[in-house]
């Protein structure tokens, strides 16, 4: 039986695109399976392979596993030649707790700013709820890099799950050119530029769907 992850739009899909880095630094060779978002295909296909009816979804040796940080659990079970979390007990806590607040906070920022791959210079009136969101993300990124003990260009030195799970973070404040600087900005830096991102946005620059409630600002 194939293995496929089953994603959304990489245009505007986040946690397709946490997923799917997270296989992509892992030891599994995966075929991909596209469902556009807000469309009949997704509508009639989904239910073939998510029994949430959400992407993203894995389907492996038999086994399907769906929502994101499952996913990311699962790759890191199954591969284990690859540091897929800290290799420090303390670390491992912080970056799982990490992971659960992007996972379930930070509503207003993901709300407010959506993640458009394709979209720069993107102008939005935000509340203070995002506002708050923003410098509790800024304060994460700040925290990690300034207290890790492994060398490295990643929020604990080496990659991790927590890099796949706030890069869309670091995609939403260059759409929508939120300042940053430091230790932050760097990090910011090298997740746009790696090989793998660089490869989801030149796939999503080629996606012509739009879903208009993800295309905000001017």
């Amino acid at each position: 039986m194939a293995t496929l992850l089953v994603i959304g739009n990489r245009n505007y899909s986040s946690w397709s695109l946490r997923a799917w880095w997270a296989a992509r630094r892992s030891e599994l060779s995966f075929a991909e399976v596209r469902l556009a978002l807000d469309t009949d295909e997704f509508a009639q296909k989904i239910a073939e392979y998510s029994p949430s009816g959400r992407v993203p979804v894995l389907h492996h040796e038999g086994r399907v596993v769906w929502d994101t940080l499952s996913i990311c659990e699962y790759l890191a079970e199954i591969s284990p030649n690859v540091r897929m979390w800290p290799t420090t007990t303390a670390d491992r806590s912080k970056a799982r707790s990490l992971c659960a607040e992007m996972h379930s906070g930070l509503p207003a920022l993901r709300d407010q700013l959506p993640m458009n791959c394709r979209a720069r210079k993107r102008r939005v009136r935000f509340d203070e709820a995002c506002a708050a969101d923003i410098a509790r993300t800024k304060e994460i990124w700040a925290d990690c890099l300034s207290q890790k003990i492994v060398d490295g260009p990643w929020l604990f030195g080496h990659w991790t799950i927590a890099d796949a799970f706030f890069a869309p973070v670091a995609m939403r404040f260059r759409t929508y050119e939120v300042d940053l600087n430091g230790p932050a900005a760097r990090w910011a830096e090298v997740v746009l530029s790696d090989p793998d991102i660089e490869d989801w946005v030149r796939l999503a620059a080629a996606e012509t769907e739009i879903v208009e409630a993800d295309e905000v600002g001017q």
